[in-house]
């Protein structure tokens, strides 16, 4: 029995120290919390952008067209060298697009390691934002003026995009009436590209009456698309006199 109690003392104590090691690997692991970036759809970007502020990062290289709204353009593999220019609060939400996907992966990494929790990476990148896109249309669809006092020219723009894998040209611009006017800055948009519609309505061109109160004027282009031969879009007005004008 002597002989058997310095190899009790030494199975205790390891024991107790198995213990000890084993409470504090669990705690460690509770008190520690595992970040992840999270990848969002092109849909779920579009429905973040339209309902909240989030800071907006392109990383690809070389530079590509922005998505609108980019906050930051900065090439994937120089994040750590220009933290300065993110957020100060790392808890702002930031997401991160290339092209395809994979520098925005190695970007949202970074992003983790210098310490932000609300990192969101386009999956696919633009090319899939693209392709969820497809078509050619105008955007937005429909533009409001609001008031536009008659005997005034109101003007306003809008965007064409060719979000097809083939180049258009633009064949025909027309209107609904003869007081709006339509053109385009480009004639002819190769694939994913986009230009501006400048458009100018002109309420009094008629001289009489016609285009007063609630108005709605449609813009028609026509493209060599075989799948999108016309896009509409269209523009209204609340059209009103002008009560400080002398007749």
């Amino acid at each position: 029995m002597k002989n058997l109690t310095p190899l009790l003392i030494v199975l205790v104590l390891l024991l107790v120290g198995l213990s000890v090691f084993l409470n504090f690997k669990n705690s460690t692991q509770k008190s520690a919390k595992t970040v992840f970036f999270k990848d969002i759809s092109p849909q779920e970007l579009n429905k973040i952008l339209a309902t909240r502020n989030t800071f907006l990062v392109d990383v690809h290289i070389p530079e590509q067209e922005h998505l609108e709204g980019t906050d930051l353009v900065i090439p994937y593999n120089k994040i750590k060298e220009n933290l300065d220019k993110f957020p100060k609060n790392k808890n702002a939400e930031i997401i991160v697009y290339c092209k395809s996907g994979r520098m925005s992966i190695e970007a949202s990494n970074a992003l983790l390691e210098a310490g932000y929790t609300r990192v969101y990476n386009l999956a696919g990148g633009l090319n899939a934002y693209y392709e969820s896109h497809y078509g050619i249309y105008i955007d937005p669809v429909t533009k409001n003026l609001g008031k536009v006092v008659y005997g005034n020219v109101a003007k306003t723009s809008l965007k064409l995009i060719n979000n097809t894998k083939k180049e258009i040209t633009i064949t025909k611009i027309s209107t609904s009436c003869s007081c709006t006017s339509a053109t385009t800055v480009k004639k002819n948009l190769e694939p994913y590209e986009d230009t501006e519609v400048l458009v100018s309505f002109n309420p009094a061109v008629h001289k009489d009456d016609t285009d007063l109160g609630e108005v709605i004027k449609t813009i028609y282009i026509d493209t060599t698309s075989d799948n999108f031969p016309r896009i509409e879009a269209s523009i209204t007005a609340t059209v009103v006199k002008n009560k400080n004008k002398s007749s």
